[in-house]
């Protein structure tokens, strides 16, 4: 047993939280556990500090480090408040729900020198790190191809859709196995439950090896599956999760004649004995998280491995959203989980749309344009090159954002200071105009078919049918609804 040195909360503990609850208590570094449901606490565990808010646990300055496995979306904020709280950090997959918010959080951990580990759990797997080595002894000659399904019918997420709830899981595992990132990325998918959450995903990556893989993930499947599957020249190899034995090598091989048709040589299988009886994954990547907290050093599965993760899901998405929906989205730009686009929109070159933005139809969104979390665009609007519409702008059907135009959300912005809570409101409304390198300040509303002059400084409410220009914009004339 070991002593208790070091302290661990964690945050999360329904689901698959209470399966980290009971390995951390067993390793006997489990200080603290906060739910937001405090009917979720176990309280059967004496000495353990019990919280209903995150916020408090990480005041304690006793934990050493704290472990996040409350819903996918919460994880970015957690993450990042628990760093800021100087807690080493253990989050579950994902890392975050973008890219982006995934290399902001390594960065700070990096910054504040704190272990950052992620849970991608097949990492630990003794028949995986088994597999791995023995595609890297050449046992099962030149990798081809890899399957990989997760299905099940089992908890159905609100929040996350199908990739990012189960998919993170088999990325790894894929990149683990191969060392290479994926150049080539197309997914597939179908909402049957919620029209906005994808249930079902079928992913193709190729590799610059030429490896193809394929990934069938699903939760709406009559029974549970978890199997992985590769194709070497020499051999193939089968990981299935759900049965004793888990690992097992079939000797096939495909004889190649010229001129003539190809000949299968099908061979019996064969278990790989030792790992009849292994220990448990969650146990063996929780103990891995203690020894990285006791040596410092960096986790198999830390920040680089969860962006690299990231990436491919962040392509996946892109990839999905393009093949659902009647848009276009250029290769070059990135778009977030649950993010909404209309029919017949078109996002041009270096984009990056944000998290939970709603997007209409018919729009066009030129080159270099960020969008931020939580923005409405409505139908029909156009936003030229070099334009950032930040968080708690909201832009009306037909409206026309000129190029480099601005936009704030601030008053008095500083960067050592977050105002995050203090953004404010601004609507532009149906059929405005905000001409190039106009600035328009945060918390005010510009009326239908108002007409916002070049390099024009807005500081106040634009009426309806008005003209402004100059700094500060003054109104000129009255216009009406075709300018």
């Amino acid at each position: 047993m070991r002593k208790l040195r070091l302290k661990i909360g964690v945050i999360g503990c329904g689901g698959w939280g209470k399966n980290l609850v009971r390995a951390f208590r067993e390793l006997n570094v489990l200080h603290a556990v906060c739910d937001i449901n405090k009917k979720a606490l176990p309280t059967e565990l004496q000495g353990v500090k019990l919280y209903t808010d995150y916020a408090e646990l990480l005041k304690n300055t006793a934990v050493d480090a704290v472990v996040i496995a409350s819903p996918a979306t919460t994880h970015y904020q957690i993450a990042r408040d628990s760093l800021l709280s100087d807690k080493n950090v253990f989050v579950e997959k994902p890392l975050a729900m973008s890219y982006e918010r995934g290399k902001e959080i390594v960065k700070l951990a990096e910054e504040r020198n704190k272990i950052l580990m992620v849970g991608h759990i097949m990492i630990y797997h003794p028949a995986i790190v088994k597999l791995k080595s023995m595609i890297s002894e050449g046992k099962l000659g030149r990798i081809n191809y890899v399957y990989s399904n997760r299905l099940n019918l089992g908890k159905i997420r609100t929040e996350e859709n199908i990739l990012w709830s189960f998919a993170p899981h088999d990325i790894s595992t894929i990149l683990f196995l191969l060392e290479e990132m994926p150049n080539k990325v197309a997914a597939y998918g179908g909402a049957y439950l919620k029209q906005e959450l994808v249930d079902i995903t079928i992913t193709n990556l190729s590799f610059p090896s030429g490896v193809k893989a394929h990934i069938f993930v699903s939760w709406l499947h009559p029974y549970k599956e978890q199997k992985l599957i590769v194709v070497g020249s020499e051999a193939m190899a089968v990981f299935d999760d759900l049965t004793v034995e888990k690992l097992f090598i079939y000797p096939h091989k495909v004889k190649y004649e010229e001129g003539k048709a190809p000949i299968v040589q099908k061979e019996l299988y064969e278990l790989v004995p030792e790992l009849i009886k292994h220990e448990e994954p969650l146990k063996l990547e929780c103990e891995h998280f203690v020894e990285c907290l006791e040596k410092r050093s960096r986790p198999k599965t830390d920040g680089s491995e969860a962006l690299a993760v990231l990436k491919v899901l962040s392509e996946c998405q892109k990839s999905l959203d393009s093949h659902r929906g009647k848009y276009f989205i250029h290769e070059s730009s990135y778009i977030d989980a649950n993010v909404k686009i209309g029919v017949e929109t078109k996002i041009w070159h270096f984009c990056h749309i944000l998290e939970n933005t709603v997007i209409g139809s018919n729009c066009n969104i030129g080159q270099n344009v960020m969008i931020g979390s939580n923005v409405k665009i409505g139908n029909n609007v156009k936003i030229q090159n070099n334009v950032s519409v930040y968080e708690g702008v909201t832009l009306e059907d037909d409206v026309f954002c000129g190029p480099s135009c601005v936009f704030t959300n601030v008053v008095n912005p500083r960067s050592h200071v977050s105002r995050k809570s203090e953004f404010q409101k601004t609507l532009i409304k149906r059929g405005a105009t905000i001409g190039a390198n106009a600035t328009i300040l945060c918390g005010i509303t510009v009326g239908k078919y108002a007409f916002i002059g070049a390099g024009a400084i807005v500081t106040k409410d634009v009426p309806s049918n008005t003209l402004v220009y100059g700094t500060a914009a003054r109104e000129r004339r009255k216009i009406d609804d075709n300018g």
